[in-house]
């Protein structure tokens, strides 16, 4: 899939691809883009939420529990409003360089619901009810 992800985006008109530093979406820039010319930037406000004491517990348990940490965070991790926030501080800093530019971006479920609530204004509960629904790609504008 990763490199699905490169042969569909190569020619896209891409000034930049980034990318959360968590091996998983790194690996998959790395994949993707290895025989490319376009800037790779790792960046940490692009992390998955930090579950605190339940990383690497079972998805299904993790997932269960996102409404109790809508606004609580998990223990010794942070909530989902905060890991909003940190992908928000991503999205007000890439104008400073990227500015009207076509960028790609590798992360997890924190940085399509940061997107989709801080640039679609989707309501974060609604998001955090509302299944996943992966798909080959999403497509945002910052105004």
């Amino acid at each position: 899939m990763a490199r699905e992800l490169g042969q569909r985006r190569r020619c896209d008109g891409l000034a930049a691809v980034f990318t959360s530093d968590l091996h998983r979406a790194a690996q998959t820039a790395a994949l993707a883009f290895a025989d490319s010319d376009l800037p790779v930037l790792a960046d940490w406000r692009l992390r998955e939420c930090d579950y605190g004491e339940l990383n690497g517990a079972p998805a299904a348990r993790v997932h269960s529990m996102r409404t109790e940490h809508l606004t609580a965070p998990y223990p010794g991790g942070e909530s989902w409003t905060q890991a909003v926030r940190r992908v928000g501080r991503f999205l007000g800093d890439l104008p400073t360089r990227w500015d009207g530019q076509r960028v790609l971006v590798i992360g997890h479920v924190a940085t399509r619901w940061a997107f989709d609530h801080l640039i679609d204004k989707v309501p974060l509960q609604d998001l955090i009810d509302a299944d996943f629904g992966w798909r080959e790609g999403w497509e945002y504008q910052l105004a």
